[in-house]
């Protein structure tokens, strides 16, 4: 997987978003907004292959978290991710 060009991690308001940058990403309808973890594994994996356990791999390592609950809250993140287009 690798986040699709064109989609850029910002603060505003305090707030994690990731926006479109450039005409083919524009869609004012739409906002992703992500909490602390979910902005850490974007700035860690943008520009990057990776799959769904190196985001596994990242969470354990960074956070208290077990792998088990890790997966679930990638598999979670993911679909959120395919589902708003962001990553392919």
């Amino acid at each position: 997987m690798k986040i699709k060009e064109g989609f850029t991690l910002r603060t505003i308001c305090g707030e994690s978003v990731v926006i479109g940058e450039g005409l083919s990403q524009v869609n004012f309808n739409k906002m992703l907004s992500l909490n602390a973890s979910a902005a850490f594994l974007w700035e860690k994996v943008q520009g990057k292959d990776f799959t769904a356990e190196d985001l596994v791999t990242l969470l354990t390592d960074h956070y208290d978290v077990t792998a088990e609950r890790a997966r679930q809250d990638i598999d979670n993140l993911l679909k959120v991710w395919q589902e708003q287009g962001v990553i392919e």
